[in-house]
């Protein structure tokens, strides 16, 4: 699930907070149809629950383990591009 770029950027967008398919397409410049398909697969593996919103579906990360796993892995990634050393 973390393989695909579209789907780690939405999973790094819902490490900040809530989101529905319009924010998520326009934050990942993708489509909304593409955002929902990924969405569909991030929510059969339990990573990502919703909430009704009126008419709107609100996403979240499953829970704060989840959001700060995102933000670990991103970081370290940020590391190994830039070079900047490990953290110890």
């Amino acid at each position: 699930m973390l393989a695909d770029s579209t789907r780690l950027h939405i999973l790094w967008q819902l490490s900040h907070g809530e989101a529905d398919v319009s924010a998520l397409a326009e934050a990942c410049d993708a489509s909304r149809t593409a955002v929902s398909q990924h969405l569909a697969k991030l929510r059969f593996t339990g990573l990502v629950e919703t909430r009704r919103d009126g008419r709107r579906i609100v996403y979240r990360l499953h829970d704060g383990h989840l959001a700060r796993l995102v933000r670990e892995g991103l970081n370290h990634a940020g590391h190994f591009v830039t070079g900047e050393p490990p953290h110890d």
